[in-house]
């Protein structure tokens, strides 16, 4: 189980796209498509993420700061990406 520092810790992770991925921002929230497949990913995250955030420029925490993200939605969000990051679709920088 993580405990405090392990979530603060998640949250400070930055990403960006893996080579041959895009991203497209939709209604539920971003696809993903991958020319290794070619395959699709589906974040359904509503308006709490952009593309701009796979820029690999600003961490989870400081990008919920700037767009008043709720701090409940978080470690969904850091589940979701990790899961991501775990197929190949983001990259951890």
């Amino acid at each position: 189980m993580l405990g405090p520092e392990d979530h603060a810790a998640e949250k400070e992770k930055r990403f960006r796209l893996a080579p041959g991925t895009q991203v497209r921002e939709e209604n539920f929230g971003l696809l993903f498509y991958t020319m290794k497949g070619p395959r699709l990913f589906f974040l359904t995250c509503g308006r709490l993420l952009g593309p701009g955030f796979f820029a690999g420029e600003i961490s989870l925490a400081q990008w919920g700061k700037e767009n008043s993200l709720p701090e409940n939605s978080l470690p969904k969000l850091v589940g979701s990406l990790n899961r991501l990051r775990d197929k190949g679709v983001i990259l951890e920088c």
